[in-house]
Parts: C-alpha cells; structure tokens; sequence
C-alpha cells in the first residue's frame, strides 16, 4: 500500500471509530435507561445494571458499524474533495480502482467484525442476558420482595413478608394461582434462602400448605416443620428456559432439533435468523461501495454535493427496507433466501458499475480533448508556416 492510500485510509480509520463510538454510546445510554428497572424496581446491584447493558453491545454495534462506515466513507471523499486533494489525484491519472482500495481494505476488516459478532458473538451474549434475566425473575424473594409489601407476579404468584431479621424473613405468606382452578398457599414463621447448583430455593420452616383441588370445596392443610420451595419452578416458562431463534447459536440454527414444539412453531422464523447473520457481513461493503459511486467523482468547489450525499442516503434507506422485506419473506417461505443476498449484492454490483461507468466517462472525455486540441493545433497559422 502506497503512501497515499495510506494516508486515505488512515482519515477512514479515525472517521469511522469516531462514528462507531459516538452512535453506540448514544444508543447505548438510551437502552441503558429503558433498564434502570433493574435498580429501582428490583434491587438489583449496579454491577448487574452494567452487565446486562454491556450484553446488549455487540447487537448495536453489528447495526451499528456499517452506518458508521458509510458516514466515515462520506467524510473521507468530502474532506479529499474540499481540500481539492481528489481533483489533484483525478489530474494526476490515480484510477478509481486505485482510490478505493485503502476504503476495500478498510471494509474486510470491517466485514471480518461484523461476521464474527453476527455469527458468535451475539447469540452467546443473548443468551447470556436471557440466563441473567431468568434468574432474577427465579429469585424475586431476594430481587423484588419488600418488606410488609405484596406483590404480586405476572405468572399468578402473590408473596409477602412480615419483617426482615438478619439473613431470614419472617411472617412468610405465598400464593399460587398459577393454574385458576388450584390454589396452594404457605404460610410460614421463618423462611431463608438459599442456593444449590445454580438453583434458588425458599426454605420455610414451622408453617403449612394449603392446597384446594380443582372443581372441589374442600381445601387439605399440611404442616411442616421445614419445607423447600424450588423458585425457579415459578418462572413464566415452568423452570426451563426455551431459547428464541435470535439467542440460538448458528450451529443450532443449522442443525436445529425439529422435534422442539417452538421449532414446529416458527421454522420460518429460524430460517430468517441463520441467513440474517449469514448475510450481515455484506451490508459495510454495500454502504461503502454506495457512497464511494456517489462521491467519488472529483468535482470543484462550486459543484454541489448535497445531492450526491441525499442520495446515497437514500440509496442505504432504500438497501435497508428491502434487506429487512427480504428477511420478513424468508420467514414465511424457503424460496425468498436468495433475495437476502441479492439485495446486498446488487448494491455492491450496481455501485461498481456506476464507479466503472464513471472512470470510462472521464476516460472517454480526455481522449476527445486531446484529439481536439491536437485538431486545433493542426489547423493554427503558426503550425501550417512552419
């Protein structure tokens, strides 16, 4: 690589990590706030807060990226052009071809990024934010419980306690109307909790369950001296957690278990998610290559370019609209995959056109004034007396 290109690809380097930095924490504080329930709704630490926050960056930032690679190719090819280095370069014979390579060296590595958060990384940070997720709706006594409050559970759990002493709670009561026609009650003098491979228990003690069977009006009473509630049995899901199609790693979305009753349910939809990711790393190619075919040209300072910048814009909005209607129909039916890659593709290979289109333009334009120029020099005075 020639010292110019790079000098090119340096200014895109810093344009694009200045872009990528200051989108995802813009985007980023704003997810963070939508989570600052888990401080003040359910008692959790700060560290949790970060956590949960910090597994939802690789999502934003595989959107994220090739936006910003756009906007720091759009920045590069206006400040070579302002600075009439474009024009020089242009003047100078540099090819096109020439002037795009730092931006193609640039894109590998950003597709490279994008690739390997698509396909790895940000599954297995989904995933990990459901696990975090499922746990602290399992031990809502420790997260949510307050002291002589009740609450109450989206799945039909109703807990409270008297008062607080030490590590245990005192006064238990907890009803569960999970099924509408059988209610359990336990009532407890002392309860703790505890934990045991990786599951949360209520440990109650001197207290009893109260148990109505369905379609009957008489109730059975047991008391117990201590008695282990499983609390992860409590979750929405009934203790196991059932992975989406977006938190399934690629290798289960190849070869997923077609016996799974949410596979049966939403085949199209994991069908959708393998050839998203699989197709993702083309989309910083494809803005780079729009925005260089709109840019690229070298033009003096009194040529506007407002026009060029609105619409490659538009060009990436339009990119984008079809990429997601090819997604939406890749869901419904197997003959749409090829639309998921055709809409990137077509960018690439359209703007390339454009950009070649361009370079035999300008060509084509040099050798008419040169052979007008020599005509006009044939035909002067001063050429015909000598």
């Amino acid at each position: 690589m020639t010292l110019l290109e790079r000098y090119i690809l340096k200014i895109t380097f810093s344009a694009f990590a200045a872009c990528l930095l200051a989108l995802t924490g813009v985007i980023w504080i704003t997810q963070a706030l939508r989570e600052l329930d888990l401080l003040t709704g359910k008692g959790q630490t700060f560290l949790i807060f970060l956590t949960v926050t910090g597994l939802s960056l690789p999502a934003l930032i595989s959107v994220i990226a090739p936006v910003a690679f756009f906007l720091a190719t759009i920045y590069t090819l206006n400040k070579l052009n302002g600075d009439s280095e474009l024009i020089v370069m242009s003047a100078g014979g540099m090819p096109p071809g020439r002037l795009l390579r730092p931006f193609l060296a640039l894109a590998a590595f950003v597709c490279l990024a994008v690739g390997i958060i698509s396909i790895h990384i940000m599954p297995a940070s989904f995933q990990e934010m459901r696990q975090l997720f499922t746990k602290i709706r399992a031990d809502f006594v420790g997260t949510m419980a307050k002291e002589g409050q009740f609450i109450s559970l989206e799945n039909g759990i109703t807990f409270h306690y008297r008062e607080r002493q030490g590590d245990s709670l005192l006064g238990i009561f907890m009803e569960d109307l999970r099924e509408k026609n059988k209610a359990i009650v336990y009532l407890a003098e002392r309860g703790q909790t505890a934990e045991q491979n990786g599951t949360s228990y209520l440990v109650l003690q001197k207290g009893s369950v109260q148990r109505k069977e369905p379609n009957s009006r008489d109730s059975s009473i047991v008391a117990f001296e201590r008695y282990a509630v499983d609390l992860s049995a409590f979750n929405k899901e009934g203790g196991e957690v059932v992975y989406k199609p977006r938190e399934r790693s690629t290798l289960q979305l190849l070869f997923p278990d077609k016996s799974e009753p949410i596979y049966r349910e939403q085949s199209g939809r994991f069908r959708a998610e393998l050839h998203e990711r699989l197709s993702s790393w083309l989309y910083p190619l494809a803005m780079m290559m729009i925005a260089f075919a709109a840019l690229g040209e070298p033009r003096t300072t009194r040529q506007g370019r407002g026009m060029a910048i609105a619409s490659a814009v538009v060009a990436i909005v339009l990119m984008r609209i079809l990429g997601f209607a090819a997604s939406s129909g890749v869901a419904r039916t197997s003959a749409a995959v090829i639309a998921i890659y055709a809409v990137p593709l077509a960018s690439i290979l359209i703007s390339l056109l454009l950009i070649l289109q361009g370079s035999a333009m300008r060509s084509t334009q040099a050798k008419f004034l040169r052979m007008l120029n020599n005509l006009l020099l044939a035909r002067s005075p001063a050429t015909q007396k000598a």
